[in-house]
């Protein structure tokens, strides 16, 4: 075995692919005498280049792979790697790591991939035997012998001849083998190429019809994003639109809530003359009936003065029955008459008494009818503003219909009637509490204190929302 540890390299190569020829073992003897040092001759030519793992071992004829080697010697390397010449090199085995057998045995060359490179004849390991003693015979025998030993000669000569001859052509069909195994070599690795880019090829033919499917999707959704947008912009325009015919009427209803704010101050000013006037007329009506409570307690006296003169009369009647002087009964007469003419002034002033009594009554009841229509106009003109409709634009011209529909503004306290759920209040009800009472059933807005009613909610959420669109 080696001295070293290392394992060399082997392979599993038949013989049939081993190149004999590229290293020639020279000076190999028939036997070697076992317990001594063997020193092998052998030649690299130019077909091989020699390499640090290239090693020489010793095989029992009849080996198949080089893993089968008894023991072996690391090849060292000549002084020029790549030389066009033959080169001569030689290694010695140790006598210890030799066969001790009389097997036939034979020295092999093995580069670093594990090829044989080239062998030896077989050679035995055993001592000299009678047959190798030399006889001495006559010369008659001699000349014999060296007649057949030149015919041998030649005949070896010859056979050299035939064995240089064989060796050429055998290097020229190693060559031609080798050449002919690179040629396999590249076809394989052409074909191997060609395995490749075929599966490469339909690997991208794949994905170049999923690319196309995706491309055809990504250009359907590409259309529909594109219609998609068409119609949003559609839409906004149509939107635009809208609110800018929304914005005008706006502007339009803002407009008249400023001219029904001025008419609800003007309405305001004349509630206050009116109810100036009001006052007056109340105090005028309190003087009238002072003066019809007067007028009263004076027909009351020309009553008991009418009963006082009938009862006059009727004494002076009796009077004159009783007394029968004429003096007496002129005087009677004349008092009599007297009390006709003062019954008759009284009579006129009571006739007078009653007419103005009569007119007092007249006006009485023109300033309470003036006095009822002054509270119902007060009245109508505050319910009329508080439930006065704002012109709405068709439900077409306004984004999210009209937002001021139903818009209801209670400025008043005179108002005595809910004109939302129509409850009906007390006139001594308190201002707060009839205003917290109409406030229950509005909604008001955040931004412009603008008030709904609740029953109009979405029309509520539609203003908050325009507001949003500011």
């Amino acid at each position: 075995m080696d001295e070293t540890s290392d394992e060399p390299p082997t392979s599993a190569v038949l013989l049939d692919n081993c190149h004999f020829s590229q290293v020639v073992f020279n000076n190999v003897e028939k036997f070697y005498v076992p317990g001594g040092d063997v020193t092998c001759y052998y030649t690299l030519t130019q077909h091989i280049v020699p390499r640090s793992k290239d090693w020489v071992g010793i095989f029992r004829v009849g080996w198949k792979t080089t893993r089968e080697y008894y023991t072996f010697m690391w090849a060292p390397l000549p002084g020029a790697v790549h030389s066009d010449t033959a080169v001569q090199q030689q290694i010695q085995f140790k006598a210890y790591y030799l066969p001790k057998d009389d097997e036939y045995y034979q020295f092999c060359y093995i580069d670093q991939d594990g090829i044989v490179r080239g062998a030896s004849v077989p050679f035995q390991f055993r001592t000299e035997s009678e047959d190798d003693i030399l006889v001495v015979t006559t010369q008659g025998e001699v000349e014999e012998i060296e007649l057949q030993n030149k015919n041998l000669r030649k005949e070896n000569e010859e056979l050299k001849a035939s064995c240089a001859s064989l060796q050429k052509q055998n290097i020229d069909l190693q060559e031609e083998a080798s050449k002919t195994q690179e040629l396999q070599n590249s076809l394989e690795s052409l074909r191997s190429n060609t395995e490749k880019l075929e599966l490469e090829l339909n690997s991208l033919k794949k994905e170049n019809i999923h690319l196309k499917e995706l491309d055809d999707c990504r250009e359907a959704e590409l259309h529909q994003l594109k219609e998609q947008i068409q119609n949003v912009t559609s839409d906004k325009e149509r939107l635009e639109t809208r609110l800018k015919t929304a914005l005008d009427h706006m502007d339009r209803l803002q407009s008249q809530v400023l001219n029904y704010e001025k008419e609800v101050e003007n309405l305001s000013h004349m509630d206050h003359d009116k109810a100036e006037q009001l006052e007056s007329l109340k105090e005028e009506n309190r003087q009238l009936r002072l003066t019809r409570t007067q007028q009263k307690d004076e027909n009351k006296e020309l009553e008991h003065c009418m009963e006082y003169l009938k009862g006059t009369e009727a004494k002076l009647s009796l009077c004159l029955n009783h007394l029968p002087s004429q003096q007496q009964n002129h005087d009677l007469m004349k008092e009599l008459e007297e009390q006709k003419h003062l019954f008759q002034i009284l009579q006129a002033k009571k006739n007078e008494a009653d007419e103005e009594n009569q007119k007092l009554r007249e006006e009485n009841d023109r300033l309470l009818r003036h006095l009822s229509q002054a509270r119902e106009v007060s009245s109508f003109s505050v319910a009329s503003q508080a439930h006065a409709p704002i012109p709405a634009p068709g439900a077409g011209d306004l984004l999210f219909g009209n937002p001021y529909c139903g818009e209801t503004t209670w400025h008043s306290a005179s108002i005595r009637k809910c004109p939302i759920c129509d409850e009906v209040f007390p006139e001594d009800i308190e201002t707060s509490q009839y205003e917290a009472h109409v406030q229950c059933h509005l909604l008001e807005c955040p931004v412009c204190n603008e008030t709904f009613e609740k029953s109009n909610k979405q029309v509520f959420e539609d203003h908050i929302f325009c507001h949003s669109l500011e």
